[in-house]
């Protein structure tokens, strides 16, 4: 199979340098980013007003008191966002195990996530990591490096129909895998790596307890059986997330505040 090696090069070159980082994330860790804050921020505010629509929002007093309490109290350690001026937090009945922090400061907790998250400071784990995907623009950087990937396959696609390669089609889908796998699955592990990093400072200086951090992650481990090999998911695997937790909270330094009482949510009485 004959393949033209120029075009072939040339197609690599541009996906390696567009994957190059141009702005730092609040660990360091170099960054690509094609969109803004702002326009992720819309983006954000919108999916979050359909997913209100959509999903079951829960409307228990004191459910909903506890994820604000536990939030509010991360919250007045987040630095101010550029793009957006407040954060709303909303609280869906639903089994799933989750939660999540869109672009616009736009948070989502799922009641299945408090059957797992059974302490506050566990709680406060997932809250901080949601948060700092948002503080570190992940969504903006996620967008980019599949915006990237996709200019890139194009690019080649071109130059392969115009070589006149045999198995053109093969080729193309083999590249695909290979971008699927080898950048955005692993980026996407990094972002994950880097909220826990955020969170379990986060958390740290708002008074929790930092090593529920990995009791929670023990706990997910649990309620995750069958989940797939680290290298075919977009989150590290539960030992790696414990270990580098583990790693983290021993360069923490001590609280210089109390965390406030949360009390129970009513799953628990």
């Amino acid at each position: 199979m004959k393949i033209n090696k120029i075009k072939y090069t040339v197609a690599a070159a541009l996906l390696s340098a567009l994957i190059a980082g141009c702005t730092t994330s609040p660990t360091g860790r170099s960054q690509f980013i094609l969109v803004s804050g702002s326009e992720m921020a819309t983006l954000g505010a919108q999916s979050f007003s359909e997913l209100k629509k959509n999903e079951k929002v829960n409307t228990d007093k004191k459910t909903n008191q506890y994820v604000q309490c536990v939030t509010d109290a991360i919250l007045e350690v987040t630095p101010p966002q550029p793009d957006f001026d407040e954060w709303e937090v909303v609280v869906f009945d639903s089994d799933q195990i989750n939660a999540f922090a869109l672009p616009g400061g736009k948070i989502g907790v799922y009641t299945g996530l408090l059957k797992v998250a059974r302490t506050q400071d566990q709680l406060a784990s997932v809250i901080g990591h949601e948060i700092g995907h948002v503080m570190a623009n992940h969504g903006s950087e996620r967008v980019s490096s599949s915006l990237a990937a996709n200019s890139a396959l194009q690019i080649t696609s071109i130059a392969l129909g115009a070589s006149g390669t045999a198995d053109a089609d093969l080729i193309m889908a083999g590249l695909g895998l290979g971008v699927n796998v080898g950048v955005l699955l692993p980026f996407s592990r990094t972002h994950e790596s880097e909220s826990d990093l955020i969170g379990v400072q986060l958390m740290n200086e708002a008074g929790f307890d930092p090593n529920q951090s990995v009791a929670l992650w023990r706990n997910m481990a649990k309620a995750s059986d069958g989940a797939p090999p680290e290298i075919l998911s977009t989150h590290p695997s539960h030992d790696t997330r414990i270990s580098d937790l583990q790693t983290a909270i021993n360069e923490l330094p001590p609280p210089t505040r109390k965390a406030p009482n949360c009390g129970s949510p009513n799953l628990f009485g």
